[in-house]
């Protein structure tokens, strides 16, 4: 699996995220991560159609909604997402958040897709480790891959001690913090010491900590200077900065409370 990729949430504009998606794929991603829920899986699709890349080159992710969990809606929502997609397989197929009651079944799909040779990885988002124990006492094939909001402000330590106790890879959604945590000014310190962005120090921050890493941006500019990280090496001491710059603090809903808002 790529460390590096296109985080494509909130690209509803057709146009837009086909464009996106087009300029990353010829700026060298090889990986694209989707969702059912994003609407734009089609987009995807069409761009990997339009480019010079092969298939098999590429490591696309997509996710089942909540509303599409339990064990047969899962292979529904499946299929569905392949169709919008028009390829074959999906590289790794995500539980997009872990719904009471209905989580357990939702990865019992997923493995089952995985038997199936229809995924090429198995994984889960936003999952908690009490919610991961409960699929690793059952699960034929554990999950490889758990997506989680991670960024300077929330580090998840926890989290990222469980995975790397259960050789689970961790992708950071939202690895920008929504933005915020650019305008942090240690990070832009940082920026002007090694003559990158604030964007660029940041995900080199996940890199380095052997996260994988999905920003996300519309503009061409943007998604071309995102890859341009891998000419410089933060230090031991800047690591350990951004590190302390943890609040433990959520853009993004808890995986134990989302289902309670409206």
């Amino acid at each position: 699996m790529p460390r590096f990729g296109l985080g494509v949430y909130k690209m509803t504009n057709p146009d837009e995220a086909y464009s996106a998606m087009s300029h990353a794929l010829e700026a060298g991603y090889i990986a694209i991560d989707t969702a059912a829920l994003y609407d734009n899986e089609e987009q995807v699709g069409q761009a990997v159609r339009d480019s010079k890349k092969k298939r098999e080159e590429l490591f696309i992710t997509s996710k089942v909604w909540n509303t599409d969990q339990g064990y047969d809606q899962t292979l529904r929502a499946f299929e569905t997402s392949l169709k919008k997609l028009d390829m074959d397989y999906l590289d790794l197929y995500l539980t997009h958040w872990p719904v009471p009651e209905l989580y357990v079944d939702t990865y019992r799909a997923i493995e089952r897709l995985y038997d199936e040779k229809l995924i090429r990885a198995t994984g889960v988002s936003n999952h908690e480790p009490h919610h991961l124990e409960k699929l690793l006492a059952t699960a034929n094939v554990q999950p490889m891959v758990n997506q989680i909001e991670l960024h300077p402000h929330l580090i998840q330590q926890k989290n990222r001690d469980f995975a790397k106790q259960h050789n689970i890879a961790i992708t950071s959604w939202s690895p920008l913090g929504r933005g915020r945590v650019l305008e942090d000014e240690a990070i832009m310190k940082l920026g002007e010491k090694y003559g990158k962005s604030a964007a660029q120090v940041i995900i080199r921050w996940h890199l380095q900590h052997d996260l994988i890493v999905i920003p996300k941006s519309v503009k061409e500019v943007r998604i071309r200077q995102n890859a341009d990280v891998f000419d410089f090496k933060l230090t031991a001491e800047d690591m350990q900065a951004i590190d302390m710059l943890n609040r433990d603090e959520r853009y993004g809903s808890h995986p134990d409370t989302f289902h309670l808002k409206k």
